[in-house]
């Protein structure tokens, strides 16, 4: 399949999905070279149509399908020439002249000079993105990167520390040509003029920069495991999220990079391998279907959740121009019920501490309602983090903490829009809120057994210390009231980690004791002496 056979195909399919994912899933030869063509083509589609149905190109030419002639013709008046030979380029070149002619003839009636001047408001003022390249630390120091750029003409823009965000987000939209600044959120994240090509840099090439939007760096920025811990990125294809996870971890620890799409495994392989990230395992699985019991998982601390979404936050999708205007409710209830159940998953492995959700969605249904539902169903377990204080695009108040999630979009934040929602777990302790009188009354009742079956021990270990016989050390221990209300202060659990005594009260007995008055704690203390 030569590369326009490779473009008709992709433009085809356009109306389901994102043109980078579709690229990206897909087995072609030349990525770049693909994306390049197919979103230039669709930017010009208006006018490319105009001058094939003013030649008659489909009409006389019946062999020849519509979304193929689109990147030909592309190619042929506003490229550099159609590339290689075949029987249908060979036919489409022959309207070369025609199709010439008649884009001359548009231009007199639209009044414009330029071909640029033909595009469609939407497309010419669509918010141009600056180039974010992340340096790989696990190949290169930041500061190495920036004086390799340096060393190449490229001028390092200096801002005050003090700048404020919206400043920024202006400045960096105003970079010139061989213009780049440091990110003022994310340290290893340079930021280039829009349109910047850093394909061909040997920095790019051997994996000292990766090229990714600065709203896709967020979750592991947040979410930052520490060096040896092990995490998952759950729904990891294409892999630049799991590259960044092992540059913040040194790659030291285990990082379980899991994905059920067998297609983006083999490019999500590639990118961790070039990247050097040696401590990524590559999982072809279901992020749903894997076991909080499995041996691999059982010390997971951290998890990066990236789930599926409508894609609707990415400006490069074109849906002005594909036709993908707004997302069914359909596929929205199908994609927000997937990512509840894979955020309520990953919340529910026993020894995670942080989970990052995130989207690249510009939709409620699939960002704070999800987070909502989560917590909903967690009873106190986790709670949200509010990250990045100083971030002025914050999720919506749809529920009580939604303002401590974060948003991303072009316009407010210069990069493509995203949301991420930090989950942390609330101490053991910290569990529950005061418990109700009942339920205090209730605690040294059923503590009574518990005394009853110790005392009965201890009859029987003393007469057998009488008789002579070899004890364990077993000692008769009685609780005063001061002693029972030392374990209702601050030292409490100090002060039962340090007796390991499996007929003492447990941490989170006396904890539950703790949130009473002293008159609970007397009551309590003369019940467990009666």
């Amino acid at each position: 399949m030569n590369l326009y056979n490779e473009a008709a195909r992709v433009i085809s399919e356009a109306q389901n999905g994102t043109v980078k994912s579709l690229i990206l899933g897909g087995n072609y030869k030349n990525k770049k070279k693909l994306y390049a063509l197919v979103y230039e083509t669709l930017k010009y589609w208006p006018v490319i149509q105009d001058l094939v149905e003013s030649v008659g190109l489909l009409k006389k030419e019946r062999n020849l399908q519509e979304f193929l002639v689109w990147p030909m013709v592309y190619d042929l008046i506003f490229g550099k020439g159609l590339e290689g030979s075949s029987k249908y380029q060979n036919t489409v070149s022959k309207y070369k002249i025609t199709l010439q002619a008649e884009l001359a003839r548009l231009k007199i009636k639209k009044k414009v000079i330029r071909n640029e001047d033909l595009l469609d408001d939407a497309v010419k003022n669509a918010v141009k993105l600056p180039r974010y390249a992340r340096v790989n630390t696990l190949v290169i120091g930041k500061q190495s990167a920036i004086e390799k750029f340096r060393s190449k003409g490229y001028e390092l823009i200096q801002y005050n520390q003090d700048i404020t965000f919206n400043k920024f987000a202006e400045l960096v939209t105003k970079l010139e040509n061989k213009q780049f600044t440091e990110d003022l959120h994310i340290p290893e994240l340079l930021v280039f003029a829009p349109n910047t090509d850093l394909h061909s840099d040997p920095l790019y090439k051997s994996g000292g920069i990766i090229l990714q939007d600065k709203a896709s760096c967020l979750p592991a920025f947040l979410l930052r495991p520490p060096a040896g811990s092990t995490v998952i990125d759950a729904c990891a294809a294409p892999g630049n999220k799991t590259t960044h996870l092992a540059a913040i971890m040194n790659n030291t620890g285990n990082i379980y990079a899991i994905d059920m799409d067998k297609k983006r495994l083999g490019t999500m392989s590639m990118m961790i391998a070039r990247a050097t990230a040696t401590c990524a395992t590559v999982l072809n699985e279901d992020f749903l279907s894997t076991k909080h019991t499995d041996d691999r998982f059982r010390n997971v601390e951290c998890i990066l959740l990236d789930p599926s979404c409508s894609g609707s936050g990415i400006a490069s999708r074109l849906d002005n121009i594909t036709g993908v205007q707004e997302v069914s409710s359909e596929r929205l209830s199908k994609l927000s019920d997937f990512q509840v159940q894979a955020l309520k998953h990953a919340l529910q492995f026993p020894k995670v501490q942080r989970v990052v959700y995130s989207t690249c969605s510009v939709h409620e249904q699939e960002n704070e309602e999800v987070v909502k539902s989560a917590l909903a169903e967690l009873g106190g377990t986790f709670t949200l983090v509010p990250v990045l204080p100083a971030w002025t695009c914050r999720g919506r108040k749809v529920f009580k903490d939604g303002a401590s999630c974060i948003r991303a979009s072009p316009d407010e934040t210069a990069t493509n829009g995203f949301f991420v929602a930090l989950f942390e777990r609330v101490p053991v302790h910290l569990h529950d809120t005061a418990p109700a009188a009942e339920e205090c009354d209730a605690l040294p009742a059923k503590l009574g057994k518990k005394r009853r079956k110790r005392r009965k021990r201890q009859q029987s270990l003393k007469s057998e210390n009488e008789n002579g016989s070899k004890t364990d050390g077993a000692e008769e221990l009685t609780v005063s009231e001061p002693e029972v209300s030392s374990r209702c202060s601050g030292e409490t659990e100090s002060f039962l980690l340090s007796k390991k005594r499996k007929d003492l009260p447990t941490a989170e007995e006396v904890m539950f004791l703790a949130t009473r008055t002293k008159q609970r704690s007397k009551k309590v203390a003369e019940q467990v002496n009666r």
